[in-house]
């Protein structure tokens, strides 16, 4: 003897279509919560040198002495400065360059995932030993002579005076 079906309130609001009122809910809110819940992508760079112990500063921020980890937001250009006691001080610059699953659009699914994802990018240096003072504090006297001394790209020798001297 089969038993009739008891029909529900939701159920007469949709004529036609029998079944569970929640079933649309809970998959409305399991698909919230996989969004909600996403994992999150964690930006890593990794600072090493030779000789360790460099005090480091990215992009004129001390984050500490090599070896070291920094956080970051966005993929780019670094300044990397490097200084160690009996040692040349370093100035360059680093590339981050983001992993394919980090370029748009992918980074969007990878924000969203409910897993925890991880961008490594590992810079290494070789600090040289230090000169004499004299010798190596002439020395960059020149170099950085020669810089100031090259033609600044796009801009006359007259216009760059101007600049510098805006009473003439």
């Amino acid at each position: 003897m089969s038993h009739p079906r008891r029909m529900h309130a939701a159920d007469a609001a949709r004529p036609g279509r029998p079944g569970r009122p929640g079933r649309l809910a809970a998959c409305v809110a399991a698909l919230s919560v996989a969004v909600l819940a996403g994992g999150c992508v964690e930006r890593v760079v990794s600072i090493t040198s030779e000789p360790p112990g460099a005090l480091v500063y990215l992009n004129d921020r001390e984050i500490g002495r090599t070896p070291v980890e920094a956080r970051f937001v966005h993929y780019g250009t670094f300044d990397v400065r490097l200084l160690l006691e009996g040692w040349e001080p370093l100035s360059t610059v680093g590339q981050a360059r983001p992993p394919l699953w980090d370029t748009v659009p992918l980074d969007f699914f990878a924000t969203i995932l409910p897993v925890p994802l991880e961008s490594r990018i590992a810079w290494h240096y070789r600090l040289e030993p230090a000169r004499g003072d004299e010798a190596g504090m002439l020395e960059r006297a020149m170099e950085l002579r020669q810089r100031v001394n090259e033609p600044m790209a796009g801009v006359e020798p007259e216009d760059a005076v101007d600049r510098l001297n805006p009473s003439r």
